[in-house]
């Protein structure tokens, strides 16, 4: 995941120009919300340099439930990274990264050029983004406040589902032990395996459980009142 894999995503929103300034200037029936109530005010949004939310679900699915799993890069975690080769480097640094995030041994990321990523930000803050996958949908992302059981529901509008708004290119897998005790290291991750194709799953590694996410580029968040 680096700046230039969304450069194609970016040159799309400008071309669309006048169709992205009226997403940002919304009005109460331009992109309301799939779950909203009537007293609802019409969201106001800024523009942000890109971040990018770490989700799961259904990839046709347009809302659901389980959004507390879901995390926020809050800048482009590539260019951040740290390259499979040169983890032994990082352990020799105490796991801290040139760009000074952490490596976690229990809870690791990859993306799909082999860069070991920092963790995103857990949970995604409820709230209301605009979201694209750097093809030709661009959507309203509601995060609702998590329930007394502590679930977060999600809402994307315009009909569009995760797949419409996953950013194809961009695989992002997150690594940890596969049983108590167990070893889960990215000295086993198989480097041929990568760049990972788009779309296609991150590759497995010896002694971890795999988890594969799907990552949407936000463009836009709601503005503060």
């Amino acid at each position: 995941m680096n700046q230039a894999t969304f450069n194609p995503a970016l040159a799309m929103l400008r071309a669309a120009g006048s169709a992205l300034i009226g997403l940002l200037a919304l009005t109460a029936t331009a992109l309301t919300p799939v779950v909203a109530s009537a007293a609802d005010e019409p969201p106001v949004f800024r523009r942000v340099p890109p971040q990018y939310i770490a989700a799961l679900g259904d990839p046709g699915a347009r809302s659901g439930a389980g959004a507390q799993t879901w995390g926020l890069w809050r800048q482009d975690p590539g260019p951040r990274g740290v390259w499979l080769k040169h983890f032994d480097s990082l352990v020799a640094a105490g796991g801290i990264a040139p760009s000074l995030w952490k490596f976690d041994h229990s809870d690791w990321w990859l993306d799909e050029n082999g860069l070991i990523m920092e963790q995103p930000e857990f949970p995604l803050p409820p709230g209301r983004y605009i979201v694209t996958g750097g093809r030709e949908a661009v959507a309203m992302l509601t995060i609702f406040p998590p329930d007394a059981d502590g679930d977060s529901r999600w809402a994307l509008n315009r009909d569009a589902t995760i797949y419409d708004v996953t950013h194809l290119g961009c695989r992002s897998g997150r690594y940890t032990p596969a049983g108590d005790g167990g070893s889960c290291s990215p000295a086993e991750a198989p480097r041929d395996a990568f760049k990972v194709a788009p779309g296609a799953a991150m590759p497995p590694v010896a002694g971890c459980a795999k988890q594969d996410y799907s990552v949407l580029i936000v463009v836009a968040v709601e503005a503060e009142s």
